[in-house]
């Protein structure tokens, strides 16, 4: 491990370097443009505005510039990602070989289904997968963010209980301990959230559920949002006892599949009673993610709630299972040779779209791919090395970082701890320090049951020789926070700006370049 302090003492700051508005130089340029195939026709005097003082660079310059960016970002190819409830796992190149075939690249949304069998096959086989994956009977991929799936979900518990039970049943449990998305969707789907505790051993606190329940409270009940394992990193020993509590009462379960890279292969949620649930593809099934997207929220129901599925899903025709796969080659389709294999279809009580057209296709052939290629035992493998690296790492720096909930039980893919280094010394310091040392943050001051919450997630993904060097730096910081605890308080040393006023960044944003400011 680098010493830090000889380095922060003998070493100046990055220096800062120009930005491309300050490097221009009149008259250079980057640029050679084709001549144009037709003749130049002045642009209507209303469309045009005044001299844009773009920057005037070399090719070199543009080049330059952007490579310097992109090496001062984070990101899973270059560093350890442990953002926790994020799953930043590596995202393999197949994935994006596949994406990039010329038949899936350059196919549209509003092609003849008979021209895109290659498309639709891929959702369905997907479809079907997912499916199989997780027990549950229908499947739809049009949600384009996990946010988006849960929403989906709540509105089809909603679309239940006005067939059934009108609009009596409003409310919406939530544990403590729940994604932040949770009750805002509840919110958004014209629900009433309700909080549920978490009792000292992580798991949701049983008798406040009985009898947030009982008696007449029951007739109101809507259902409940829950995640397993929860946010703590912590498998809910009492699902079972809760999904019966739950419908004994007329309420439905949803669940946020946010954290299914601890179960895939060894736990079918569909199995155990969940009515709907959402999979992040672009998590658990390895799509790279960030920055604002892309992802892909795949819904799951069960029998209850299948019907009500965002729509159109694909569907297979059984009378045309003879005309033969058309995936190898979806653009070339000869729509003459056969009728179509594969349609699309709304589910008959479907709750609408969700998503203009049928879902981020980019993102369903990553997904599709990653599938593939682990397979079924493969699939619950990565599971099984999440689970364990989650476990040796909260097992290195325990003595510093300790579990405050369940701190006898192992972790699933991830734990949360709550970092004990002096008072004076907050979870943001350590995050910021850690920066220094090369490692992107773990999630910080998540969940808000915990004081001071450091979330760690590995992933499969990581080796040993990762776990260690993260698990070395952070002993480093304890050590620190003891020694020269300013360290911590100053930190990032090493970044291009400094540590930032991020309460104050938030309410005035700079949103584009402004000469001369600072």
């Amino acid at each position: 491990m680098t010493n830090q302090n000889a380095a922060l003492d003998n070493s100046p700051l990055m220096p800062q370097v120009p930005l491309l508005f300050e490097e221009s130089v009149p008259g250079r340029c980057g640029a050679i443009l084709p001549k144009p195939g037709v003749d130049e026709t002045p642009l209507p005097a209303d469309l045009v505005r005044g001299a844009l003082a773009l920057p005037e660079l070399s090719e070199a310059q543009v080049v330059r510039h952007f490579t310097r960016l992109s090496q001062r970002n984070f990101s899973v190819d270059g560093q350890f990602y442990p953002l926790g409830s994020c799953t930043m796992k590596y995202n393999p190149k197949l994935n994006e070989e596949a994406a990039a075939e010329e038949g899936f690249r350059r196919s549209h949304p509003l092609m003849a289904g008979t021209y895109t069998q290659g498309n639709l096959e891929l959702m369905y086989r997907l479809q079907e997968r997912l499916k199989s994956l997780t027990g549950f009977e229908g499947c739809s991929l049009q949600g384009s963010a996990g946010a988006q799936g849960e929403l989906a979900g709540m509105l089809m518990i909603r679309a239940r209980h006005r067939g059934g039970s009108g609009d009596t049943r409003r409310r919406v449990l939530i544990p403590d301990s729940a994604h932040g998305t949770n009750p805002a969707t509840c919110t958004m789907a014209g629900f009433t959230a309700e909080s549920i505790p978490s009792g000292a051993d992580g798991a949701v606190d049983m008798e406040a559920l009985r009898e947030s329940v009982a008696g007449e409270k029951a007739k109101t009940l809507a259902g409940i949002m829950i995640t397993n394992p929860g946010t703590l990193g912590l498998f809910e020993r009492n699902i079972a006892e809760i999904i019966r509590i739950i419908h004994n009462a007329g309420g439905l379960v949803y669940g946020d599949g946010a954290n299914m890279n601890a179960l895939m292969g060894i736990i079918k949620p569909g199995d155990l009673g969940f009515d709907v649930m959402h999979l992040n593809l672009h998590k658990t099934f390895s799509t790279p993610h960030g920055g604002g997207g892309p992802g892909a929220g795949a819904i799951m129901a069960g029998k209850t709630l299948a019907a009500f599925l965002p729509g159109p899903v694909v569907v297979r025709d059984p009378e045309a299972a003879s005309a033969g796969p058309a995936m190898a080659n979806p653009a070339s389709a000869n729509p003459a040779a056969a009728g179509p294999v594969y349609r699309l279809e709304k589910p008959p009580s479907s709750i609408g779209r969700i998503k203009s057209f049928y879902g981020n296709f980019g993102v369903l052939v990553r997904a599709y791919a990653y599938i593939r290629t682990l397979g079924t035992r493969g699939l619950r493998r990565a599971s099984e090395y999440a689970v364990l690296n989650a476990n040796y790492l909260r097992a290195l720096i325990r003595d510093h970082y300790p579990t405050p909930f369940g701190p006898e039980r192992p972790c699933m893919h991830e734990f949360t701890s709550s970092p004990n280094l002096g008072k004076d010394i907050h979870t943001i310091d350590i995050a910021k320090r850690l920066i220094d040392y090369g490692f992107h943050p773990p999630t910080v001051y998540f969940p808000l049951i915990v004081k001071e919450a450091f979330m760690a997630e590995p992933t499969e993904t990581e080796t040993k020789e990762t776990m260690d060097a993260f698990a070395a730096a952070l002993e480093a910081i304890a050590e620190e926070a003891r020694t020269s605890p300013e360290l911590l308080k100053n930190a990032p040393h090493f970044t291009p700006v400094g540590r930032l006023d991020e309460t104050a960044a938030a309410r005035n944003p700079v949103l584009r370049y402004i000469p001369g400011a600072e």
